[in-house]
């Protein structure tokens, strides 16, 4: 198991910038990717950006060129860096690990709210 402890939402203003952190604990050895997931309030949760072990990104096509993801390994951390947020990237963000099980492992959000 892997815990999951996500920072850095808030309320942001449309065109700001927010960073999102994942910390991780636990049996960190065990992740095979790690991801960001938000869920629009009365929506499904729907993938933001994924990164493999190996350093691979995918995007969400609504994020792309605005969101980046990145690691600190050192810190066992992966973070989101939201830029030119939108009133439609307002959601809780989700943290996710995937374990070389399969098991999927979730922190517990954290929300993201774009408004004036």
């Amino acid at each position: 198991q892997v815990q999951l402890v996500e920072s850095g939402g808030g309320l942001v203003q449309p065109g700001g910038s927010l960073r999102l952190s994942c910390a991780a604990s636990g049996s960190i050895f065990s992740i095979s990717a790690m991801g960001w997931y938000r869920q629009p309030l009365g929506r499904e949760r729907e993938l933001v950006a994924h990164i493999t072990s190996g350093g691979s990104t995918t995007y969400a096509y609504s994020v792309k060129g605005r969101f980046t993801i990145s690691r600190d390994n050192a810190k066992n951390t992966w973070n989101l860096q939201m830029n030119s947020l939108k009133a439609e990237d307002t959601a809780v963000y989700y943290c996710n690990v995937v374990l070389r099980n399969g098991m999927n492992n979730w922190g517990k959000g954290t929300l993201v709210t774009v408004a004036s």
